[in-house]
């Protein structure tokens, strides 16, 4: 071997920045650029990833990698250049990033193999097994079913793997691939309305080159069905399309609208298996997969020709990754496009201030669906002042009525109420004392069946105390509403009503939330109660009541963000609405019925109101007008994060305008202390300049206490 392929330069997949330098055995080739390798770390063995040969700047004494995983870059060359530009945006080790593309699997040295399922074609010999009738009736029923079938499928017949194999004996079945699931289109698709005709022309006069557009359609405007038609010409030029959708919950039904018009659309998302995610990932990259539906991971799956991203429910703070690669999926897809030069289509009905303001100035086109298709009518909304009402179990008396005369009309109601549990506070009426967790110094959120305190942040559980823990005084309370509270009080207000909660506590299984949405979407009077999981994006045609509990929280938080977000709920939960023929209302209990963002959002709509927050944003200097990134420290000991993020701000000078170091809203979590310094620049350039320069003064400090944790977010969604 020559020098030139003596050594290699490789990341590990750990929180490191430096890379590391080793020596490659005559026995082995040198590997490419992309490459994974396995080396001796300390005392482990790990999977690494070749990222440069034969550097001039080596150590003289290597050790040398153990093994060469692949021939060629495992990533391919576009997905690994946009692993070096994520490294560089994010400022995050390459190791990390190019670990958090490949599929877990990939990272336990899984060869680069595509698997398929055992299958049997007949051969062109003849068949003379009449004295083997269950011989013969295999090859019958193969030759009835087209020549070709799946084992699992003749099994599921009752011929067992014996007889399979005395058939493949004698030459008259041979083991073969199976043909790959061909896309065949609806012959029937719903007539589009005037708006959508003419989206629809305006997209497709952009499928060539970088084109990024926002599709701002109201709940119910036929969104899906633009998506539909886009990808219809994508796939007739031989191209991959990606689709994103923001929650597990909503792919089995996006899945099952795209079979309906293409025969065929593969998933991917967190509920697969290993094994599952590295099938569909080789597939993507070897073209065999046309359409993919994924969550945000998937934005960083390999293809071998794609031809269209879309971002659906593109305003979605599940896009946002919130550990380790601290990622946006809306924002890599759109990085992406413009990589390979391909369309992008955000939808939303309720955009991002940031895709809002990029459309606003010419970034991205602007593209409004403002009629719902089929002629449905908008709900209506309506303000329902409590000041001064007794609930019960979060239910106000008129709120109560409303529900009851939906209910008895034959319609289906939804309670939306973005809290889990029964009850967020358990506390003693006699001395006031409350649950807290021990390791977060936050309430413990009362849960009834089954019976437990569970901390939202750490998951520690405990059982709820019959005594109080402080006085000894018999009966804590619950208070404050929860889901499960709220599904309680309405179980007993409307005992003979079917009832379905969806939230994260009870559709843990993805087969059990398929079961719920499928009885729902039956269309029978039932009452759902559920969380932000019940707002986005299904449809349900027979719902005509959405009761929003309590919309206060998100208007009075101190997080800049609060009233984006919880406006986009409220016109997303309202949206489930009066879908179909009939008309729809929507109720929102209120302590502050004069609040004015409230009313602004009620009255004149999301976007008067997006603007108007974009105005306020403006004044203040911040995102989407400044860029932002927040350095979070955080220690079992309190002193130690604070005196780092101190240091950290004494070298900031110059790019950006520094605030804290301060505490986290929620200052401990898991017995670690968390604090943090928010930085906001001018202009991009200046933050990148000045977070290098801060990752250099880190980089130069003597060795960081073991029990010091750091970490860099770019673009951060939660701040206050």
């Amino acid at each position: 071997m020559t020098h030139a392929t003596e050594t290699v330069r490789v990341a590990i997949p750990r929180p490191l920045h430096a890379l590391f330098d080793y020596s490659v055995p005559d026995a082995l080739a040198g590997p490419v650029v992309g490459a994974r390798v396995i080396v001796p770390f300390g005392r482990q063995r790990l999977t690494a990833i070749c990222v440069g040969q034969n550097p001039t700047d080596v150590h003289p004494r290597l050790k040398p990698i153990s093994a060469v995983l692949d021939s060629e870059n495992a990533f391919g060359n576009e997905l690994y250049e946009l692993a070096l530009w994520l490294a560089e945006y994010y400022h995050h080790p390459l190791g990390e990033v190019l670990g958090t593309i490949l599929p877990v699997a990939a990272r336990r040295e899984a060869k680069f193999i595509i698997h398929h399922p055992e299958t049997w074609q007949r051969t062109e010999k003849p068949a003379d097994i009449t004295r083997a009738p269950k011989q013969q009736a295999l090859i019958d029923y193969i030759e009835a079913e087209g020549g070709v079938l799946e084992a699992a499928q003749l099994r599921a017949a009752g011929f067992t793997r014996t007889i399979i194999r005395a058939v493949a004996g004698k030459g008259l079945i041979v083991a073969t691939e199976p043909a790959p699931a061909l896309e065949q289109l609806a012959t029937t698709q719903p007539v589009l309305n005037s708006e959508q005709t003419q989206v629809v022309a305006a997209l497709i006069q952009h499928l060539d080159g970088f084109a990024p557009s926002l599709l701002d359609g109201i709940t119910g405007s036929g969104k899906t069905e633009i998506y539909l038609r886009l990808i219809e010409r994508v796939r007739a030029q031989g191209r991959q399309v990606l689709v994103l959708v923001p929650e597990i919950a909503l792919t089995p039904q996006t899945v099952a609208r795209f079979r309906d018009r293409f025969g065929v659309a593969e998933v991917l998302h967190s509920n697969l298996t290993d094994n599952q995610r590295l099938q569909t990932w080789l597939k993507c990259k070897r073209g065999d997969i046309g359409i993919l539906i994924g969550t945000r991971s998937a934005i960083l799956t390999p293809f071998a020709n794609l031809g269209l991203i879309v971002v659906d429910e593109e305003h979605d703070s599940s896009f946002k990754q919130t550990d380790g690669l601290r990622y946006s999926a809306r924002d890599v897809a759109v990085k992406r496009a413009q990589n390979l030069n391909i369309p992008l289509l955000l939808g939303s009905a309720t955009p991002s201030l940031e895709s809002l303001l990029n459309a606003h100035n010419g970034r991205y086109r602007h593209l409004k669906l403002t009629k719902r298709a089929g002629g449905a009518e908008l709900p209506s909304f309506h303000l329902l002042d409590i000041r001064g009402h007794r609930l019960t179990d979060g239910l106000s008396a008129p709120l109560q009525q409303i529900i009851g005369k939906h209910l008895k009309a034959g319609s289906q109601v939804l309670v939306f109420l973005n809290r889990r549990g029964y009850a967020p506070s358990y506390l003693c009426p006699q001395c006031g004392w409350r649950a807290t967790c021990p390791l977060c110094d936050m309430p413990m959120t009362l849960h009834k069946t089954p019976a437990a305190l569970i901390c939202h942040h750490c998951a520690r559980r405990e059982f709820p105390p019959s005594v109080c823990t402080a006085c000894g005084k018999p009966s804590p309370i619950a208070i404050g509403i929860g889901t499960q509270r709220a599904a309680e009080g309405l179980s007993l207000l409307f005992p003979d009503m079917p009832l379905y909660r969806i939230d994260r506590d009870t559709t843990r299984s993805q087969r059990r939330m398929e079961e719920q949405f499928m009885a729902i979407r039956q269309g029978h009077p039932a009452i759902l109660v559920g969380t932000q999981m019940l707002a986005k994006g299904h449809h349900f045609p027979n719902v005509t009541l959405v009761a929003v509990l309590n919309a206060d929280g998100g208007f009075c938080s101190a997080d800049f963000r609060a009233p984006e977000r919880i406006a986009q709920l409220i016109i997303q939960v309202a949206g489930r609405a009066g879908r179909a023929e009939r008309p729809g209302e929507v109720w929102i209990q209120t302590y502050q019925p004069e609040n004015p963002l409230l009313l602004s959002l009620i009255t004149q709509g999301y976007e008067s109101f997006a603007f108007s927050e974009l105005a306020s944003r403006k004044r203040a200097g911040l995102p989407p007008y400044r860029p932002m990134a927040m350095l979070r420290a955080e220690s079992r000991d309190t002193a130690l994060p604070m005196a780092f993020l101190s240091d950290i701000r004494s070298a900031l000078s110059g790019e950006f305008e520094v605030l804290g170091p301060a505490p986290a809203p929620i200052q401990r979590i898991n017995d670690r202390n968390r604090f943090q310094l928010l930085m906001l620049a001018d202009d991009r350039r200046m933050l990148h300049r000045g977070l290098h320069r801060l990752q250099e003064k880190i980089a130069s400090e003597k060795p960081l206490p073991t029990n010091l944790r750091y970490s860099l977010d770019v673009d951060p969604y939660d701040t206050f």
